[in-house]
């Protein structure tokens, strides 16, 4: 959240952070958005909750201030699929995997037990199937012999602050779009996600 309110604040940058929400009040990044004059609300909810009901009052409270883009960043709730369908399309999430491989917790930690030679992030869009969305962009790294989860999470997380803004851009340039449940990117549909660094025509940014 923090990189991607930075990001915003550059020269030229096609969005806004205009408001952020957390299910937890305290949450440090509503601090840190606070700090940053972004409007914040929290709405706190429990896990046993019933999500449904969580859910309608999360999405009027976000259709009060009227995104175009909601992008999840650090919320660990699993959203309903009514939740979803109302922001169809517009819904982006970032995850600690190269997806489709790892989908959930513990991403790292799975990594490392089946001795994969790849680890990376992929931001996505977001579908009803749990980080089944289709794939926009992608990094990745290389896993050291001596690599715990503490210094994948480390490294792939300063992957996760390069690709994010990139993908929200896209999405604010009208560049990315979510059309027949499937990622385009400047007219083409995303078979694969980009690999970011990829130097192909009007793929950066």
């Amino acid at each position: 959240m923090h990189a991607l309110i930075e990001h915003s604040r550059r020269g030229g940058a096609p969005y806004l952070v205009s408001h952020v929400f957390s299910d937890r009040a305290d949450a440090k990044g509503l601090v840190s958005a606070r700090d940053l004059g972004i409007p914040v609300r929290a709405l706190p909810g429990s896990k046993d909750a019933d999500r449904a009901a969580y859910d309608a009052v999360l999405a009027d409270a976000i259709d009060a201030a009227s995104p175009s883009l909601i992008v999840l960043a650090g919320f660990m709730r699993i959203l309903t699929g009514q939740f979803v369908r109302r922001f169809e399309g517009r819904i982006l999430n970032i995850h600690p995997s190269l997806l489709p491989k790892y989908p959930g917790l513990h991403t790292h930690r799975r990594v490392i037990e089946a001795a994969d030679s790849e680890h990376g992030a992929t931001v996505h869009f977001v579908t009803a199937e749990l980080d089944g969305g289709p794939r926009i962009i992608q990094a990745r790294i290389a896993v050291a012999a001596d690599d715990t989860e503490d210094s994948l999470e480390e490294r792939v997380l300063a992957q996760e602050h390069r690709i994010y803004p990139l993908a929200v851009s896209w999405f604010c340039e009208r560049r990315l779009r979510y059309q027949a449940g499937k990622a385009w990117l400047d007219g083409r549909l995303l078979s694969e996600p980009i690999l970011y660094g990829d130097t192909g025509p009007d793929r950066s940014a």
